[in-house]
């Protein structure tokens, strides 16, 4: 690497970099930038945003005493080129890889990671507790929070920005404004943006006027006492975020990395709450990512001359495109139903009806509560709603399931993607909370297929209920049951089936992670064990005639799920078998009580117990 890079050898530290003079940052940014494209390249991870955040990481570090001064990352795949200087360069063939560094900040990681950032929205709303902390306690560090990505758009940035604008805190906050989440941003406030930084009458004024009575002149003074009307004048509306309490400086050049610190430098000497608005390139630098940002945002392996991705080889089916092409099928069918998403059109395949039904198809930016109850309102003025939300992030929208559709008992179908293991987002984005959240919600019915072609029945049965319906499924490919142009087919609400029958033990699964139970109880066939393997499909409600069979036929049990054990499905049917006496051992199979790192999904299948030698192993146990 010496003979390639001529300053990233040097730079293992903040310290470091503050050692190459005000020149020398954007041979080093390239260097950056080259490094994380030739690394993400062989090792996947999220290339996109971070390219587009390099000149930005630079100039902090280089101006703030990190770890001293907080950095607070908002959403943490902007964060590659912050973990390049904080020290974690040579460990970059590790990330995202078990026992590796993670694709996101993480405080066990590493001192100069001030908070986890898996999750959008939560900056400023931490990077408040932490400036108040310091206030309180007579320190005097700097915290910056460091917004993008689409981030702004979520809730809980407002609710910070409002308690944060009538604070005393020394708070910055830097809006890394690229216009885009992993699609292309929703919503008024992208427009509100939009209409501040190209607004060139304010633009040109205020530059002009800048340049002519520099800082620390009456006249420039006297300017920053009336730059609200001005402002309000020319843009022909108030500034936003001016409303909410802060100061607001830009729109700034956000790849201008000797401007970006000669402006925080400055920054760094006015107290209080203040904005500081930044215009970046969501993959700058790299023409295959800034052509095409929703590619980008985290295309696996690619050659890093050619930009050509290595696709996997193969014919399986993701489950969101089972999502995807099936509802886009059911919505011809049926002009009552409609799809949402919380910013993740095609993470979650619902571009698939984007492109054909725009009209009924509703992206409504990182907003997950709002997704929810937006639905519930569509649902009670008779519309299908077809809401696909990832499972981590449903958890941010828990109390709108309980409040606005279980309560209510709207018709809403919540597919809930990345259900169970992810694999290398890790800790943050594993979804294995969501069966042990939703099982004691009145009236909910929780579903998860075992194939694809049950998943469309499923998502036909659900379009027909008219209640609470959750479709879980998860992150990744089927097992390859063909299913394009197969004939819908109702499936009996709280129905389970038994797939293999046995004499010795019963295994109960639920969901895909049947698949690897149905191997398990082949091969225990072979080594003598007959084992009966029941799909549950549903976990609430349960099959009670299913579960009577099995409490009255077998003395064990193995219940196998891709989720918490605690409170989970196992969980469900052991209070069961003890409500109705039963003398059953039951063990459960699933996620332990504790989080789960990143690494493969096989790696943490393995890890958790649940692959098909550990349900082997729980199927031959005496």
């Amino acid at each position: 690497m010496d003979q390639e890079y001529k300053y990233l050898p040097q730079v293992d530290s903040p310290a470091d970099l503050k050692r190459l003079s005000l020149d020398e940052l954007p041979a080093y940014c390239d260097e950056v930038r080259r490094f994380i494209v030739e690394h993400l390249a062989t090792t996947p991870g999220h290339l996109a945003s971070s390219l587009g955040a390099v000149e930005l990481t630079v100039a902090m570090h280089y101006v703030f005493d990190t770890p001293e001064d907080r950095i607070v990352w908002d959403v943490g795949h902007q964060a590659y080129a912050h973990k390049i200087i904080t020290g974690r360069r040579d460990a970059f063939p590790s990330l995202r890889k078990l026992g590796g560094i993670a694709g996101f900040p993480r405080p066990e990681e590493s001192p100069y990671d001030s908070f986890i950032a898996g999750h959008a929205s939560t900056s400023i709303s931490a990077a408040l507790g932490m400036s108040t902390a310091s206030r309180l306690a007579g320190r005097s560090e700097h915290v910056v929070a460091v917004i993008g990505d689409g981030a702004m758009s979520g809730g809980l940035a407002f609710e910070g920005l409002n308690n944060a604008g009538v604070s005393k805190s020394d708070l910055l906050v830097i809006l890394n404004d690229n216009r885009i989440s992993i699609d292309k941003s929703a919503g008024a406030l992208r427009e509100y943006l939009v209409g501040i930084t190209t607004s060139p009458r304010y633009n040109r004024f205020k530059t002009r006027v800048w340049n002519m009575f520099p800082p620390g002149s009456p006249i420039h003074d006297a300017l920053k006492k009336t730059s609200s009307a001005i402002k309000h004048g020319l843009l022909q509306q108030s500034n936003l975020f001016e409303s909410f309490g802060f100061r607001y400086f830009g729109p700034v050049d956000g790849h201008d990395v000797v401007s970006l610190v000669k402006v925080l430098r400055d920054l760094s000497h006015i107290g209080g709450p203040k904005l500081l608005h930044t215009m970046t390139v969501k993959g700058r630098g790299y023409a295959p990512a800034e052509l095409d940002q929703p590619t980008w945002h985290a295309p696996g392996k690619f050659d890093a001359a050619t930009g050509e991705r290595v696709c996997a080889i193969g014919n399986e089916s993701r489950w969101q495109d089972v999502f995807g092409e099936t509802l886009l099928e059911l919505a011809r069918a049926d002009e009552r139903i409609v799809g949402i998403t919380p910013a993740m059109p095609t993470g979650s395949s619902l571009c698939v009806m984007m492109a054909e039904m725009p009209s009924r198809t509703f992206d409504v930016g990182i907003a997950e509560g709002h997704a929810v109850t937006f639905s519930a309102g569509l649902a009670a003025a008779g519309m299908v709603p077809f809401c696909t939300i990832y499972s981590s992030f449903l958890q941010r929208a828990y109390d709108n399931v309980i409040h606005d559709v279980a309560i209510e008992r709207t018709g809403v179908v919540l597919c809930v993607d990345r259900g169970g293991l992810v694999g290398e987002d890790g800790t943050t984005h594993q979804g294995v909370f969501d069966i042990a959240a939703l099982l004691p919600v009145p009236g909910v019915v929780i579903s998860s297929p075992m194939d694809e072609r049950e998943m469309r029945s499923l998502m036909f049965t659900a379009s027909r209920a008219g209640v609470p319906f959750v479709v879980r499924y998860p992150r990744g490919s089927g097992p390859g049951v063909e299913w394009r142009g197969t004939e819908f087919s109702e499936v009996e609400i709280g129905r389970g089936r038994l797939l293999r029958k046995g004499e010795d033990v019963a295994v109960l699964s639920f969901g895909p992670v049947g698949n690897f139970a149905a191997e398990a109880v082949e091969r225990a066939a072979a080594e003598g064990v007959s084992a009966a393997h029941y799909d549950l499909r549903f976990a609430k409600p349960l099959d009670e005639e299913l579960l009577h069979e099995v409490g009255r036929r077998f003395a064990r049990v193995v219940t196998v799920e891709d989720g918490v054990v605690k409170g989970g499905v196992g969980s469900a049917v052991e209070e069961f078998f003890a409500c109705h006496g039963y003398a059953v051992r039951v063990e459960r199979l699933g996620v332990p009580d504790e989080f789960i790192p990143h690494g493969t999904p096989a790696e943490l299948y393995a890890l958790c117990g649940y692959d098909v030698e550990g349900i082997l192993a729980a199927i031959l146990k005496k």
